[in-house]
């Protein structure tokens, strides 16, 4: 299968900049698909530590299921703030991401891994501090013993995780609940969105700390 590699279009650096502000509240991947019915969700993963809480560009790497080949040679394309995103479509079949890639990864200033597959190494990747989020764990030799390859069969092009279209350059906020995708043509309406959310959750829990009832919110606000 050729290898398709298409440049990333990434989001101006002052909006994933705003996002990244986001991490500071409570789950911001919750704030963020709160905002607009139209970002998308998606659940289901793993992560290595539960604090870890990242925002930035979706860098998309594309696996067929039957052609599971190693996902090393993506780092060339990187750039600090980028999250890999890699649709290998849950498979169990061997570990798409290890120690060695994680510690890549930090070098070149990436700021996730994203594998919606099988990963190893798992406490190696731990003591690193590499946020990383993944279905599943398999203690199984890495893609490139077991393929003999070492290219991504495609980077940078429209991928689907969980149900969810992700293409190269949409903005990813990921905490321990999940992850919430953001196209950049919506971006400003999110985070304006975003912003009045994490205010009215603050007014709200001021005001159950002052003693107001579910009754009294629910007139006030119409639902929590």
């Amino acid at each position: 299968m050729e290898t398709i590699h298409n440049e990333l279009r990434r989001p101006p650096q002052e909006i994933v900049d705003q996002f990244r502000e986001v991490l500071a509240e409570y789950s911001p991947s919750c704030l963020v698909t709160d905002a607009r019915r139209r970002v998308g969700a998606i659940g289901g993963f793993q992560t290595v530590r539960h604090e870890h809480k990242v925002a930035g560009p979706a860098l998309t790497v594309n696996l067929s299921i039957d052609d599971l080949v190693d996902t090393m040679p993506v780092l060339a394309t990187a750039q600090p703030g980028d999250i890999i995103v890699v649709a290998a479509h849950g498979s169990p079949l061997t570990a798409m991401w290890g120690g060695l890639m994680s510690t890549l990864s930090l070098k070149a200033g990436v700021a996730a891994g994203i594998i919606d597959g099988f990963v190893r190494d798992v406490d190696e990747i731990r003591d690193l501090n590499f946020p990383l989020w993944y279905r599943g764990t398999v203690p199984r030799p890495s893609p490139t013993a077991v393929h003999n390859r070492t290219e991504p069969v495609q980077v940078n092009v429209p991928i689907v995780v969980g149900g969810q279209v992700i293409n190269p350059g949409d903005i990813i906020v990921a905490d321990e609940n999940g992850l919430a995708v953001v196209p950049p043509a919506l971006a400003e309406d999110v985070l304006e969105g975003t912003r009045h959310q994490i205010g009215k959750e603050r007014i709200v829990r001021e005001k159950i700390q002052s003693g107001a009832s579910v009754s009294d919110l629910l007139t006030e606000f119409g639902h929590l």
